[in-house]
């Protein structure tokens, strides 16, 4: 099951431990998620899932513990040894399965307060950006390779232009249900559907977006809706393979999304909004153009004519006075 459905789980483990990015939280449920899609599994894929299991419950997060003990509660098909590792089954027998304990809430730090700098300032200056900057912008970062598309993310940070709203706290949530559940039936047109809408962004850019080869313009878009890391990392293994099968690509775009700032996304989601605006004026600029040119041509070609309509043509006198007829 592991050669099959997610290649290169050792060698993101060792690289987990080198590099210092934690992804256990993110292929434990991914591991689960996979297995409970199928109700039936061989011998070997129980012993490679029980031995994967029950090594990373210990080593992740309560939340991510509860999510997957969650799902594999009700799945008929659940190993023994990860069912008593989740403490949904007695180690022995006559002994009473504990119950799990609460996972605490801790309380919300107060944000420290303090006077803004004169960078964060000018960020937040009125500079609306023009179309034509936008288009630039948009055009700049789909033709650089990766060492350059996070120096322009990290550059749009302290840039004065004005970054597009927050997306809604809710519309966003909603968002991300949606783009994951896509993500894991590989349904394209419906996740490139979704994030047009959720972004308010033009089916040729979210489709831009989805295509990127990099990965770097999915990561901008997902951090524009504030989606959480893990979520992320999940729509990589599922809806890019060729991200996701490259231990690499997975670790380098991890890194890219955490440091990657709300600010950058925000400016960049306005960069794609703006360019549409500027390929809509191109296009039809020169049809515009023409147009003022005939029409100039045609004012001058007319003449004023010599004699009004309704008037006497005037009389022709001869050289003795008379007036002639």
């Amino acid at each position: 099951m592991t050669k099959s459905l997610f290649p290169g789980f050792d060698g993101l483990m060792s690289l987990s431990r080198r590099e210092g990015v934690d992804v256990r939280p993110t292929l434990l449920r991914v591991l689960t998620d996979l297995y409970v899609q199928t109700r039936i599994h061989s011998d070997d894929e129980q012993r490679q899932f029980t031995e994967l299991a029950t090594r990373l419950i210990d080593q992740v997060d309560d939340a991510t513990r509860a999510a997957v003990k969650a799902k594999l509660a009700i799945y008929p098909q659940t190993p023994v040894p990860v069912l008593q590792k989740l403490g949904l089954v007695a180690a022995q027998e006559g002994r009473r399965v504990p119950l799990a304990r609460e996972i605490p809430t801790p309380a919300p730090a107060p944000a420290p307060v303090r006077t803004p700098s004169e960078a964060e300032l000018r960020m937040a200056s009125n500079m609306a950006m023009q179309p034509k900057d936008a288009a630039e912008i948009h055009d700049m970062f789909f033709r650089a390779g990766a060492s350059e598309r996070a120096l322009i993310l990290h550059n749009l940070a302290q840039t004065p232009l004005k970054a597009a709203p927050r997306i809604p706290t809710v519309r966003a949530k909603r968002a991300i249900q949606i783009l994951e559940m896509a993500a894991i039936a590989g349904d394209v047109e419906n996740f490139a559907l979704e994030l047009g809408d959720s972004l308010i962004l033009p089916s040729r850019v979210a489709a831009q977006i989805v295509d990127d080869a990099g990965g770097e313009a999915l990561a901008v878009a997902a951090r524009a809706l504030d989606m959480p890391s893990p979520n992320f990392q999940r729509i990589l293994l599922f809806f890019k393979p060729a991200i996701g099968t490259s231990v690499n690509e997975v670790y380098r775009l991890a890194r890219l999304y955490d440091r990657l700032s709300d600010r950058s996304a925000l400016v960049m989601l306005a960069a794609w909004r703006g360019s549409t605006l500027a390929v809509t004026r191109a296009k039809y600029q020169p049809s515009l153009h023409d147009g003022e040119r005939q029409r100039a041509r045609a004012g001058a070609g007319q003449t004023r004519p010599a004699v009004q309509p309704g008037a006497m043509p005037p009389r022709r006198t001869g050289t003795d006075g008379s007036s002639e007829r």
